[in-house]
C-alpha cells in the first residue's frame, strides 16, 4: 500500500493546484473557465500555455461537461476526457513536487550570511 502513497499525494497536489488556479482565474475574469478567450488566445501564446498547464484539467472538465449537456459528445468521450484530466492532474502534481523539491534543495544548500 505504501507504493500508492506518492502517486496519490502527487494527484492531490495537482488537483489542488489546478482547482486553486482555476478558481482564482474565474473570480478575476468573471467567465467560466474553458479553452477559449479570455484564458487561451493566439495573441498571448506564453500566457495561454501557462494558464493551460496550471488549470488545464479544470478547463477540460468544464468543456467536456458543457459539451455533454449540449449533446455534442457521448458518454465514452466524457469518460475519456475525465481520464485525461486525472492523468493531467497527476502529471501536474509530479511537476510541482519536483519543482518544490528542487527549490528546497537550492535553498538548503545556499549559505546565508547575516
Amino acid at each position: 500500500m505504501d507504493f500508492m502513497l506518492l502517486p496519490l499525494y502527487a494527484f492531490a497536489v495537482g488537483l489542488t493546484a489546478c482547482g486553486l488556479a482555476g478558481s482564482a482565474m474565474e473570480i478575476v475574469c468573471g467567465h467560466r473557465l474553458a479553452f477559449a478567450e479570455p484564458y487561451v488566445t493566439p495573441a498571448h501564446i506564453v500566457r495561454s500555455l501557462a494558464v493551460t498547464a496550471c488549470a488545464g484539467p479544470f478547463m477540460l472538465t468544464n468543456d467536456a461537461l458543457a459539451a455533454r449537456r449540449e449533446g455534442r459528445i457521448g458518454t465514452l468521450s466524457l469518460l475519456s476526457c475525465g481520464c485525461t484530466a486525472i492523468a493531467w492532474a497527476l502529471a501536474l502534481g509530479i511537476v510541482l513536487i519536483t519543482i518544490a523539491s528542487w527549490a528546497t534543495g537550492l535553498l538548503s544548500s545556499a549559505e546565508f550570511s547575516a
